[in-house]
């Protein structure tokens, strides 16, 4: 039986000029419980967790701990009443180490002194404790983006904890990883901290959630157990639509091989590895995360070494190219980290969408660009992505992750290409976004372009993938074709055993 004691909230709302990110939400965690926010992209979320964690002042309504009143000044009297938060975008310090920004403020001293060695002692004890293997010495700018994602949960374990906030903890974790972490969660349950968890993986919620809590437009739509409720029920709840709306019919209409990969091997760990592209069809690439499908991929855009094999790309021999030169002849690479490598942030929305344009006939007499040939450019690929004028003019580091993830297809859009390649192309967006990018994913299809759709999520490849290849350790286990891209049929190649074999 819950303590409903620990944390709730009554009539909490934070509202901005012209908008109510947050309108009268009632929300009660009980101590030792997962529970879910769950809600498109602008559904309140984020709005919530800020105002629990001190990063915002409520407009209206309250904040209760174990009953008693509470106004946050701060993020720091949050934490001092044992309310810890874990953002999505990182708050590290990328020149210090990882045991200084573990203890920053809290530095131990010997004789008025700073303890560098128990400082470091301190800090790798606590990354130990939680499972994760970061060496405490090694600078954060030195870290991949997962183990960054483990110091900042590390950091937020800090102290005495009663109220833990984490926010799409697994988006850059692997699979291992995520288990790392899932276990933790079960051992915090276990000593009676509160977890508030957000995610838009539908296989997490019914993994860890005891509870959901679904918002839509700033409010609260209801609270539900996980365990009485379905993926199909939620996806209704969250969106006001049934899930047949979500996935689109594309039609299959296979026609010339625009990209063939034989035998490739790569420095990242791929192993002889084919597959093709055809004109008019989805190919999916499935697999867990770390299994090279994103590895393969990259390679054959000009993204990482190919040390054995070969890439065709519209009948041309294309092992090695450039990156320049695959996008000068067609083929369209949207990666996974959209702030990383994919979206210049402090560019508006429209300058990083027609920056693949910039060449031929944009440009005007004397080599000057055409920018008014540009902002309609910029115009018709973002209504293609339901990306509204609004936020075209804006810097695109501003907008939400949903809107940034429109602009980013959008750039796809600006130029005639016979092969896109989508990695990850939904990670971290909501349902309503999901049905708009899919959309976008039919038509390029439907109108005779080859796309290949790398993805962990399994209903986006058994919805969509008119063929579909597994990878697992960097080899193809197999391909699957119409009926046969069941889920067990792709599960049943995830783990290493290739068809026809034993």
């Amino acid at each position: 039986m819950y303590d409903f004691h620990l944390l709730h909230t009554e009539g909490l709302s934070r509202y901005y000029p012209g908008v109510r990110a947050l309108d009268a939400v009632d929300f009660d965690l009980a101590a030792g419980e997962v529970h879910v926010l769950f809600g498109e992209n602008g559904a309140g979320k984020s709005t919530l967790i800020s105002l629990l964690a001190g990063a915002n002042n409520p407009s209206a309504g309250s904040i209760y701990v174990r009953g008693i009143a509470k106004h946050f000044a701060n993020v720091h009297e949050a934490r001092t009443a044992g309310i810890s938060a874990v953002f999505q975008e990182f708050s590290l310090i990328p020149t210090l180490t990882v045991a200084q920004n573990l203890c920053l403020g809290e530095e131990p001293l010997h004789n008025g002194m700073l303890d560098k060695q128990g400082l470091l002692k301190r800090a790798q004890n606590s990354l130990d404790e939680l499972g994760f293997e970061v060496n405490a010495s090694a600078l954060v700018a030195t870290l991949s983006r997962a183990q960054q994602q483990m110091v900042e949960i590390a950091k937020g374990l800090r102290g005495q904890v009663s109220v833990l906030i984490l926010d799409e903890p697994t988006a850059s974790l692997t699979e291992l990883e995520t288990t790392h972490l899932f276990a933790l969660i079960g051992r915090l349950k276990e000593q009676g901290v509160g977890i508030v968890y957000i995610s838009h993986r539908m296989q997490e919620i019914f993994q860890i959630a005891d509870r959901v809590t679904v918002l839509r437009d700033g409010r609260k739509v209801c609270t539900v157990k996980a365990a009485e409720t379905t993926h199909d029920q939620l996806i209704t709840l969250m969106s006001g639509r049934s899930i047949e709306k979500i996935y689109p019919h594309i039609e299959s209409r296979p026609g010339e091989v625009v990209l063939e990969i034989q035998n490739l091997s790569t420095r990242s760990g791929v192993r002889n590895a084919s597959i093709t592209a055809r004109r008019g069809e989805v190919v999916g690439l499935a697999g867990l995360v770390g299994c090279g499908k994103s590895e393969l991929l990259r390679a054959a855009y000009g993204l990482d070494k190919v040390t054995h094999g070969k890439v065709s790309l519209k009948g041309r021999d294309h092992t090695n190219a450039s990156t320049a030169q695959s996008l000068k002849l067609g083929y369209f690479y949207l990666p996974p980290d959209r702030k990383h490598e994919g979206l210049v942030l402090g560019f508006r929305s429209t300058s990083n969408i027609t920056l693949h344009a910039l060449e031929g006939s944009l440009k005007g007499w004397g080599g000057w660009l055409r920018k008014k040939d540009l902002k309609d450019m910029a115009i018709r690929a973002g209504d293609q992505v339901e990306l509204t004028s609004r936020n075209l003019g804006k810097a695109v580091g501003l907008l939400s992750g949903g809107n940034q993830q429109k602009a980013l297809f959008a750039k796809g859009l600006t130029s005639n290409m016979a092969l896109y390649v989508f990695d990850e192309p939904t990670v971290g967006v909501d349902v309503g976004t999901r049905s708009a990018l899919y959309e976008v994913i039919k038509q390029l299809c439907e109108g005779g372009a080859a796309v290949v759709l790398i993805s962990s999520d399994l209903p986006e490849v058994l919805h969509l993938a008119h063929r579909a290849y597994v990878m697992c350790s960097g080899e193809v286990m197999g391909e699957l074709q119409g009926n046969e891209i069941t889920e067990s049929g792709l599960l049943s190649l995830f783990f290493g055993t290739k068809e026809g074999k034993s």
